[in-house]
């Protein structure tokens, strides 16, 4: 393999990578637009879901004072991003009996996901 070769194929990878790495600036006004009618990221603003402030790492169902379906509340979960990300798909055949109505598509998940993770 020539080296012209090899050189074309690192720099198409770094170059991809770059290209679908996470943004949380993005993912926060994506935040906004798709999640933030139920969710807000400060728990001092209530809205008709739970904030997402230390959603990374914190146990489903696990805010005071919010409504969840019995799937969330018996789910045992704990939210990682790839949980994050796989509930985010698809709802419904993440957790059939949630509540949860959006689905963020491909091009915003890892971008909203990110944003959550800075929610510390």
């Amino acid at each position: 393999m020539s080296l012209r070769i090899v050189l074309l194929a690192v720099l198409s990878t770094v170059v991809s990578s770059a290209a679908f790495a996470a943004d949380p600036a993005r993912g926060e006004k994506r935040f906004v637009a798709l999640c933030g009618s139920c969710h807000s990221a400060d728990p001092a603003v209530r809205k008709m879901s739970s904030h997402m402030k230390g959603i990374v790492g914190r146990k489903a169902a696990s805010v005071e004072g919010v409504a969840y379906s019995t799937a969330l509340k018996t789910s045992g979960w704990t939210w990682t991003k790839p949980l994050l990300e796989k509930y985010l798909a698809n709802p419904k055949k993440a957790l059939p009996g949630t509540t949860m109505m959006v689905a963020a598509g491909d091009a915003d998940r890892a971008d909203i996901v990110a944003y959550l993770a800075t929610l510390k």
